[in-house]
C-alpha cells in the first residue's frame, strides 16, 4: 500500500506535469539525483529554516523571481515549497506556463516540520503567515487543517488516522498542517485552544471542528456530507 498522499496531478496543454505531494513523498522525491528544490519565500524566511540544498527566489518579488528562476533546468523537475502552500502553488502555475515540470510541497514548510523532517538554518524564527493560511483556505473547496506538533503525544496518536483519511479521500481535499509550537499567529487567528485541533473548511468557511483524539468515522462522516453536497 502506498504510504504517501498525492493531492493532485495533472498536465497542461504543453504536457508539463503539475503535482502536489505530502511531506514524506516530497522528501523521497528530492533525494533523487540532481533534484531542483526551490524555496519561494523571502530571504528572511529562508534563513529561518529551509530544506537542504534548496534555492531561493521570493515569489512576492516579481523581478527577483523571474530573474532567478530563468536559470533553472527545464529538463529536470522543480520541487517547490513555501510556508503553507499558497505562494508555492502560485509559483508552480507560473513555472508550468514557462515549460517546467513542477511538484509542490503540500502544506509547505509547516507540514514539513510537522512531520519531523530535517531543516537547515534557524528554525525558531519563521511561522506561517495568516495571509498564507487564509489564501489556502479560500482557494480550495475543502481544506482539513491539522494543528499539532511532533512533540505532542495525542498528535502522534492521531497520525495514523490522518494518513488513512488522506488515502481514502485522495484528490478530494487539501491538507494543511499548522505547527502547534511555531505558528502562533495562525492559532490565534482560528481561536485555537488545545492540541491537536482539526478544522474543516468548505469554500472558505469553517464547517467542522474537533479537538483531541477523533475517531476515523467522524472524519469520514463530515467528508461524505461535504462531497455529497458538491454533487
Amino acid at each position: 500500500m502506498a504510504l504517501f498522499f498525492v493531492s493532485c496531478a495533472q498536465q497542461n496543454q504543453q504536457g508539463n506535469i503539475s503535482a502536489s505531494l505530502s511531506a514524506k513523498a516530497f522528501e523521497a522525491e528530492i533525494k533523487k539525483p540532481n533534484a531542483q528544490i526551490l524555496d519561494v519565500r523571502t530571504a528572511g524566511e529562508f534563513q529561518g529554516g529551509h530544506i537542504a540544498n534548496a534555492l531561493q527566489a521570493n515569489w512576492n518579488d516579481k523581478s527577483e523571481f523571474e530573474n532567478r528562476t530563468q536559470h533553472l533546468n527545464k529538463n529536470k523537475t522543480v520541487y517547490v515549497y513555501c510556508q503553507a502552500g499558497g505562494r508555492s502553488a502560485a509559483a508552480q502555475a507560473y513555472l508550468i506556463n514557462k515549460g517546467f515540470n513542477v511538484v509542490n510541497l503540500e502544506g509547505g514548510m509547516s507540514n514539513w516540520k510537522m512531520n519531523g523532517l530535517a531543516v537547515e538554518g534557524n528554525t525558531n524564527t519563521t511561522q506561517m503567515l495568516v495571509s498564507d493560511f487564509d489564501k489556502v483556505v479560500k482557494s480550495n473547496k475543502i481544506v482539513l487543517v491539522d494543528i499539532g506538533a511532533s512533540w505532542c503525544p495525542p498528535c502522534r496518536k492521531m497520525a495514523p488516522t490522518i494518513e488513512k483519511i488522506k488515502l481514502q479521500f485522495a484528490h478530494k481535499f487539501y491538507f494543511l498542517a499548522v505547527d502547534g509550537g511555531v505558528d502562533v499567529d495562525v492559532m490565534k487567528h482560528v481561536q485555537f485552544e488545545t492540541l491537536p485541533t482539526f478544522i474543516m473548511y468548505n469554500n472558505g468557511k469553517e464547517v467542522w471542528r474537533k479537538t483531541g483524539i477523533v475517531p476515523e468515522a467522524a472524519f469520514i462522516q463530515v467528508f461524505d456530507s461535504l462531497l455529497k453536497n458538491q454533487q
